[in-house]
């Protein structure tokens, strides 16, 4: 049976590609995130912002992780894995993989669960070839910066005026980190 309403710490996290099956349950990761980051006084995503089509769109364009407890447990995670990000990075050489939408169900997950999902981001990214992890932040989220940065990533630049989920015009702090080869 899955333990949807307290968090379970006995079964490791499992990690798999998402596909269609999945758009659901991703639309619902990420309000419930959202949700939670409004309660926590951080603004950065809004319920209802990405749909179905969003999720789907990524998964024809780049790569959608889900976390579970176990194989067959609830959701714990999700994040989408790029391997290109002109809109934030300008154009790059092929070094790197970029991290977006790293999400936790606080509900499920087990602690410590955000930054096993950044680390299988990383060794995916290491496995695909490429030498970096990047990702961004809002300028504003000095929390989620600070987070990064206690996980190994280093700032190395700011975007202003960017135009993002729902429409929004921000600024991101640019982050990298440098992987072990895969």
């Amino acid at each position: 049976m899955k333990n949807t309403s307290s968090r379970a710490t006995s079964a490791p996290l499992s990690f798999r590609k998402a596909d269609e099956s999945d758009l659901t349950e991703l639309v619902r990761l990420r309000d419930t995130a959202a949700r939670w980051q409004i309660e926590h006084g951080i603004e950065q995503w809004q319920p209802g912002e990405l749909g179905g089509e969003h999720f789907r769109e990524r998964l024809r364009e780049g790569e959608v992780w889900l976390a579970t407890l176990g194989p067959d447990g609830p959701s714990a995670g999700a994040w989408e894995l790029w391997w290109d990000d002109e809109p934030a990075w300008g154009a790059q050489p092929p070094v790197a993989g970029y991290v977006h939408r790293l999400m936790t169900d606080r509900r499920t997950a087990p602690p410590g669960a955000g930054r096993a999902l950044l680390a299988e981001a990383e060794r995916r990214i290491a496995a695909y070839g490429r030498e970096l992890c990047r990702l961004d932040c809002l300028t504003s989220n000095a929390r989620l910066r600070r987070y990064y940065e206690e996980a190994g990533y280093a700032v190395v630049g700011e975007q202003s005026g960017k135009n993002g989920d729902g429409g929004r015009t921000y600024g991101v702090t640019l982050l990298e980190k440098r992987l072990e080869a895969g």
